[in-house]
């Protein structure tokens, strides 16, 4: 049985998926209907940005060598509004009064903010120098006409659609959601709305697993629940895999009726791995069948959830097209000392508190992988190193938020 290291199992899922995936499929959709999903096309400017030089203040529009040396008197030659534009061009000891946002007037290089004047009629007192180009943002000097201002794969979200507006696309090239399947295994998990026997549980990760999926902006499609009994398990199996992915939960430990890896051997699938040195979710699967792949995650409730976001959520985000970006940790300050059996990556629920520039995380007492309540009083994951025995209070440590 193939066990990596959690860093050694994470660069064999990326490796896998990039080398493997299939082209995704595009479909044009409107705007605001983007949101969430993966860009299939390179969005570029319709025309240079800013398309004329933009006061970046209230002011006064002026010749920045007629007020070096301050006060200086200038005679107010008009107004700038913005959506309309003054336009005589400017002659030195002019000054144009400008809003925020106008067109600077030919001639001008400087905006004086108006708390920094002092008018009278038609002449206005400039009380302080301002170099040239303050306060102006220069024609085409966030984008040129034709530059690339979204690439093709990124993932879009409320900046990105400003963007495509700003550019004038009302409908948009995206790809297709990666399609997953979802099937818990085991004849102790009983649905949702049924009242469990004195020894079964609630379908509790079907559920999060559809969560999920979803935040990963991808369609959940629910197989329902596999009893531990190799018929029924290998037909859901088979369904499954008409899918972009299956997803597996439970099963894949070694007792006597943990039949999924059985099953998928005899479907002819090849494993990558078969288990992880981490905490929670050891005995996590990762293979393909003709070309499907699959993740056989562990049954107990966080481990399912710890090993999703660190493996599946990925994967899918490559599958749906998106381009590859490594998992963002965080660092924080650790509350308290810990002290553990080093050999496992550890993850463990816990509180992230503090301000922006002071992160403290704290971690929880919590009584294993079923734990669901104590996951709920956290709201990040503290990720402690395979080999780390202790850490000290005080010490940086990494941080995945939940």
């Amino acid at each position: 049985m193939a066990i990596l290291t959690f860093q050694a199992a994470r660069k064999t899922v990326l490796e896998k998926i990039l080398h493997n995936r299939p082209l995704p499929i595009q479909e044009f959709v409107p705007i605001l209907q983007t949101t969430g999903r993966v860009l299939a096309q390179n969005v570029l400017a319709d025309r240079d940005f800013p398309p004329f030089p933009r006061s970046t203040r209230d002011g006064y529009a002026v010749l920045s060598a007629d007020i070096s040396s301050p006060p200086v008197k200038l005679r107010c030659a008009g107004l700038a509004r913005a959506g309309t534009s003054f336009n005589e061009s400017m002659v030195s000891m002019q000054c144009v009064e400008i809003m925020t946002g106008a067109a600077v007037p030919q001639g001008a290089d400087a905006v004086v903010m108006v708390e920094h004047t002092q008018r009278q009629g038609d002449w206005v007192e400039i009380q302080k120098p301002a170099a040239s180009g303050e306060n102006i943002v220069w024609q085409g000097s966030e984008a040129r006409q034709g530059d690339e201002v979204i690439p093709q794969g990124r993932r879009l979200g409320y900046s990105e659609i400003a963007m495509m507006a700003a550019v004038g696309l009302s409908d948009v090239s995206v790809y297709q959601k990666p399609r997953v399947a979802i099937l818990p295994t085991g004849d102790e998990i009983v649905d949702v709305a049924a009242t469990p026997g004195p020894f079964q549980i609630r379908n509790s990760n079907s559920y999060s697993l559809q969560a999920q999926v979803a935040s990963s902006g991808a369609t959940a499609i629910p197989l329902g629940i596999a009893p531990d009994g190799e018929i029924r398990l290998r037909q859901l199996i088979v369904e499954g895999l008409t899918c972009d992915i299956l997803l597996l939960s439970g099963g894949v430990s070694a007792g006597r009726f943990d039949l999924v890896e059985k099953v998928l051997s005899e479907l002819g699938a090849e494993f990558y791995f078969e288990g992880v040195s981490m905490q929670p979710g050891k005995p996590l699967v990762f293979g393909t069948v003709n070309g499907t792949f699959f993740f056989g995650l562990p049954g107990n409730p966080i481990s399912t959830m710890v090993t999703f976001e660190l493996f599946v959520c990925p994967a899918l985000r490559i599958l749906g097209g998106e381009n590859f970006h490594p998992q963002p940790f965080l660092k924080a300050r650790l509350a308290k000392n810990i002290r553990r059996k080093p050999g496992l990556a550890s993850f463990l629920p816990a509180i992230l508190e503090g301000d922006s520039y002071d992160p403290v995380v704290s971690p929880l007492e919590w009584k294993g992988s079923g734990d669901l309540a104590s996951l709920n009083r956290a709201n990040c994951y503290l990720a402690v190193p395979e080999q780390a025995e202790e850490l000290q209070a005080g010490q940086w440590v990494s941080v995945l938020p939940r």
